[in-house]
């Protein structure tokens, strides 16, 4: 079976202060799917559950996401999340804290 894609979601998270790339990772998913409501699954007799979604955040430091905690953001489907280079960090003006910007793309698939 090939995997379809039908959907394909972007958003955008920041973590404003104390540079977790997690938290922003997680706002980003949130910030993706927040205006999304999928009532297709009937006319392709599918379920929720059927859905194959790869969710691919970009952040300056892809190893520091927790990869399980971005997935827990999703209530449906089979879950990958991919943690790739991308998204910015911004320094403070004074002092040691960051800002921390992750991007995410959403994409959802079933097997056909």
């Amino acid at each position: 079976m090939a995997l379809v894609r039908y959907v394909t979601e972007m958003g955008m998270g920041t973590d404003v202060h104390g540079g977790d790339y997690t938290k922003a990772a997680k706002r980003a998913v949130s910030d993706a799917i927040r205006h999304s409501s999928l009532n297709f699954f009937r006319a392709l007799n599918k379920s929720p559950d059927d859905m194959r979604i790869t969710v691919r955040i970009g952040a300056a430091e892809p190893d520091s996401i927790d990869k399980e905690a971005v997935a827990a953001q999703l209530p449906y489907g089979k879950i990958t999340v991919e943690a790739v280079l991308g998204g910015l960090n911004v320094p403070a003006d004074q002092g040691s804290d960051l800002m921390v910007i992750a991007n995410a793309a959403v994409i959802v698939c079933f097997e056909e």
